[in-house]
């Protein structure tokens, strides 16, 4: 009898996907080294095996991945230098001659800054002097480095051609003005640039519908698509914008701009206008404005530096090269007394981009928002903008309305920051008794009257905060404002149609409707707040309070939301809000939806700001306010 065969085991065993996630993400063969594989260890990269937060974002991955290719190619480059040229260990590369330094810029800034708060900031001292050989030389209006920080692009990264899924399961939102496949491979021409797609995962089809859609009498709703990530896909969005000359170093935060932070600067302006002033205003000043490229170049560094975490000085480089470069071109058009709509551009691009990007950590050194203002009230005067304060349309060239429109919005917001009266609150006045418009609520969504209204709340802080009025004339004041607040609500109840409509469209009526509704609420809490005596733990403030978390709750939430739209009313009903209140729940539920982006921007500054405000009431015991809180930590935000 034959001895039976071994069995065979018919089981196969399926190999799990190993390899760390940044070899993944760049589709390149792991060996799986620990603590960091031969690959990542070689680039610099940050090797991940444990599944990190940015691999289930479709946006955050492509962030991921911008981030990485930068580093090689920083890697890349410096096996080359150093190549090229050994140097000892105790040599200073050479690099570190043609680029300012944080510590340089840092000096210079400080003296001029000292200088300006001592003496009150005008026009005529709105200037920088660098040291010599502090900063690059400028040549034809573009900084000359004997040794350009980075070359051009040259090496290149696969990517996985599969479907990514946005991890809240909301649409991606992007006009189709925009420019998402702007790259630094494109070839130019002299008058006009076409966008083509990413590379192969990343090629793109997305945008807004033109099409209207009117559903039982409901207001016409803005159609959004889903961006398409389709294997082997090889179509993308084809779209012409100017010739933007930028030196090849710095191409990298040009594309950073156009694809990250263009997107994000106006939410609602690119909503109600179908991107327009992307069209019409950015893009173009991008092109012929030399001080606002670079002050949108320093921005894209910034939001870099944030969003990607990076550290170390050649970014912080970046970032001041970049506003110094502005900030002496903004000197050289002062002294010329000439392109003043350009120098206004560009010095209201300073203050609101800045909006949009950071943390509040920033410590690089700037000029304060404020003194920008100055300089901007006198532009201003120059050009007589306040007879361009008007709605904003498509049928117009938006130029000028655009630049004081964002100057109102400033304004008003602004004084009400600093507890003063707007520099053109008589203007703001007379178009609330005339009946007129000025852009407001195309640009952030609020009517018109109600910022109007805003403004004398404003005026009237001022005068308490001057000793002005007696306290029964502030209390009439107050009692006034208050039934002027009262004349801007509807007239009869509308109906509550939500933001979203049931087929997925954003209804923008509505979301102005509901927007004008939260900022009016959150006035009368900054109206009431006036009233001698006030305390944030009386019933009718608690009651205003619910009121508005009722209306904020009705506005989309997320990082592709509206709440970056709203710092400055969070910032009033938060300033209000008791432990255990419904607002409070409410806010940390929709920082939680916005994951990492409520760290940015005037929203992050004004997260902390809050969690600052309530963790002193709470420990203090006292009614301590959120200016105090502001002063204490030398804290000089524009939150709006």
């Amino acid at each position: 009898m034959q001895p039976k065969a071994p069995k065979v085991s018919t089981k196969t065993h399926r190999r799990s996907r190993t390899g760390c996630f940044t070899c993944r993400l760049r589709r390149k063969k792991c060996d799986e080294g620990k603590p960091l594989c031969k690959a990542c260890k070689h680039l610099g990269l940050s090797c991940e095996y444990k599944r990190p937060v940015w691999w289930g974002n479709v946006d955050q991955r492509k962030r991921q991945k911008e981030t990485i290719k930068m580093l090689i190619k920083r890697t890349k480059l410096s096996e080359k230098v150093n190549q090229a040229s050994p140097m000892s260990a105790d040599s200073p590369p050479e690099l570190s001659r043609s680029l300012p330094t944080s510590d340089t810029l840092s000096d210079t800034l400080a003296r001029r800054r000292s200088l300006s708060m001592e003496s009150g900031y005008t026009l005529d001292q709105y200037d920088i002097e660098a040291e010599d050989g502090a900063y690059p030389e400028i040549h034809h209006g573009h900084p000359h480095h004997p040794h350009h920080p980075f070359p051009p692009f040259e090496v290149d990264i696969m990517t996985e051609k599969q479907t990514y899924i946005n991890s809240y399961g909301m649409p991606m939102r992007r006009s189709s003005t925009s420019t998402a496949s702007y790259t630094s491979s494109l070839r130019r021409d002299s008058t006009v640039m076409s966008s083509v797609g990413f590379p192969e995962a990343f090629q793109l089809e997305a945008g807004i519908s033109h099409h209207v859609h009117t559903e039982n009498g409901h207001p016409a709703a803005a159609d959004y698509n889903f961006f398409d990530f389709n294997y082997g896909q090889t179509e993308a969005v084809q779209e012409q914008i100017p010739y933007i000359p930028v030196d090849e170093h710095d191409q990298h935060l040009l594309d950073h701009f156009i694809n990250n932070v263009l997107p994000i600067l106006y939410p609602v302006l690119d909503l109600n206008l179908d991107g327009a002033v992307r069209r019409d205003v950015i893009l173009p000043a991008l092109a012929s404005n030399e001080c606002y490229r670079s002050c949108c170049l320093s921005i894209a560094a910034l939001h870099l530096k944030a969003t990607q975490g990076l550290q170390g000085e050649w970014i912080d480089s970046e970032i001041t090269r970049h506003r110094f470069n502005t900030i002496s071109g903004l000197c050289k058009a002062l002294e010329k007394d000439t392109d003043h709509l350009e120098i206004l551009e560009a010095t209201i691009g300073m203050i609101l981009f800045q909006c949009s990007v950071g943390t509040p950590d920033d410590d690089l050194p700037d000029i304060p928002w404020h003194q920008h203002f100055q300089a901007i009230t006198s532009l201003v005067g120059k050009l007589d903008l306040q007879r361009f304060l008007q709605p904003l349309t498509e049928t117009v060239h938006p130029t000028p309305s655009v630049n004081m429109t964002l100057t109102a919005w400033i304004d008003i917001l602004g004084a009400t920051m600093r507890g003063r009266a707007p520099h053109f609150a008589d203007t703001y006045r007379e178009k609330h008794l005339g009946g007129g418009q000025s852009g407001l609520r195309e640009l952030m969504g609020c009517d018109d009257h109600v910022m109007y209204l805003i403004s004398e709340i404003a005026c009237l802080e001022a005068l308490k905060h001057d000793n002005m009025l007696t306290e029964m004339e502030l209390c009439e004041h107050i009692k006034s404002l208050g039934h002027q607040m009262d004349l801007t609500e509807p007239q009869y109840e509308e109906p509550a149609y939500p933001i979203i409509t049931p087929t997925g469209h954003i209804d923008h009526h509505q979301l102005i409707r509901t927007t004008t509704a939260a900022f009016r609420y959150a006035a009368r809490i900054y109206l009431c707040s006036l009233v001698p005596g006030f305390d944030c733990t009386q019933p009718q403030v608690e009651d205003l309070l619910n009121k508005l978390t009722h209306c904020l709750e009705h506005i989309p939430a997320g990082p592709d939301g509206f709440d970056k739209s709203l710092v400055w009313v969070m910032l009033i009903g938060g300033s209000v809000a008791m432990e255990g209140s419904r607002f409070r729940r409410f806010f940390d539920s929709r920082c939680a939806l916005m994951g990492e982006d409520a760290r940015y921007g005037s929203f992050g500054r004004m997260v902390r700001l809050l969690e600052t405000l309530w963790e002193r009431r709470e420990v203090a015991c006292e009614n301590i306010t959120w200016r105090e809180v502001m002063d204490s930590e030398n804290w000089d935000f524009l939150l709006i």
